[in-house]
């Protein structure tokens, strides 16, 4: 499990890589008879657009000097891919990225952009692990896992650690869920500093397996064709990890899911505001907080993670249309 310490550590091996993104207050969820307030955490400021460059970063820094000459390589949809290619060239180290073929064209085109070789391969999430551990075994490269690794979910807590900082008297924090890297490094930040926050996870009606795990005690898988349902392609993931499912189950209160509509919709508010453009994954907590109140906790401090602001030119396009 992760402790603060390593929370700690790996913000100290960030500065001056990722972006400390203040918290923004929102007012997208209109007035409210009883108080209650939204803050966003607007990770679509980072370098990649979104906040995987946190993790990613902390665990190549944390490479020995040896393994960083054999290189990296990653699965990855699209936002991990260009964390780990924006800090393995940070780093002065060779990646390679297993994607989907169906991944957005604009997250493919940001990676390559990078230096980052880019290897396409189906859908699903099994088989782009599987073809990056194959060839991890054939070339000696360090495989740099999208969520399930402790330096990973390290990285990713250094948000928490930030929210803290900004907002001490903060109550409840929504954070979007695919493999769970995210959501394990914030609740175990929170939790472990601040146990009386709420960490409510949220993700899409069509790929709740993280609901599903939290529910049933164990973890469930779903297909890839059922995943591959939703919009928002950061959040495909068919299961959680062992290691994230373990943080999940001691520090998480929660999971709520939200539907495309709903998806779409927080968008288009978020949009509104330059500053919180949201990719689909990344708008699915607002997505929860405007359309499921009565499911989550009520408190009067509440944060939001925009993880990423990703989105495809049409899509925004469409979106300011409305």
């Amino acid at each position: 499990m992760v402790t603060l310490n390593d929370i700690r550590e790996a913000q100290a091996r960030l500065r001056g890589i990722a972006v400390r993104t203040d918290l923004i207050e929102s007012h997208i969820h209109g007035n409210q008879a009883v108080p209650c307030r939204l803050f966003l955490k607007p990770e679509n400021q980072q370098p990649i657009g979104a906040f995987k460059l946190r993790g990613a970063y902390n665990m190549i820094a944390s490479l020995s000097s040896d393994q960083r000459k054999r290189g990296v390589i990653s699965y990855s949809s699209g936002n991990h891919a260009q964390g780990v290619a924006y800090a393995a060239r940070a780093l002065g180290v060779k990646a390679i990225i297993v994607m989907p073929g169906n991944a957005p064209a604009i997250k493919r085109e940001a990676t390559a952009s990078l230096g980052a070789e880019i290897i396409l391969v189906g859908p699903a999430s099994s088989e782009r692990q599987a073809r990056a551990e194959e060839l991890a075994a054939k070339h000696g490269y360090n495989i740099v896992p999208p969520f399930n690794d402790e330096k990973i979910i390290a990285g990713q807590g250094t948000m928490g650690l930030e929210i803290l900082e900004d907002l001490s008297e903060v109550e409840t924090v929504i954070v979007p869920v695919g493999g769970g890297g995210m959501i394990s490094g914030i609740a175990a930040a929170l939790k472990l500093s601040k146990p009386a926050v709420k960490v409510i996870g949220a993700e899409p009606e069509v790929a709740a397996d993280a609901q599903a795990s939290l529910r049933a005690g164990k973890i469930v898988q779903l297909a890839a064709e059922q995943v591959s349902r939703t919009m928002a392609d950061g959040l495909r993931t068919q299961s959680v990890g062992p290691i994230t499912f373990e943080h999940i189950k001691q520090y998480v209160d929660d999971i709520v899911t939200v539907n495309e509509d709903e998806i779409r919709e927080a968008m288009r508010r978020l949009a509104a505001d330059p500053k919180t453009v949201a990719e689909p994954s990344g708008a699915v907590a607002a997505a929860a907080f405007l359309f499921h109140r009565d499911q989550l906790p009520k408190t009067e401090m509440n944060v939001a993670i925009i993880s990423g602001g990703n989105i495809e030119p049409r899509i925004l396009a469409e979106l300011r249309a409305k």
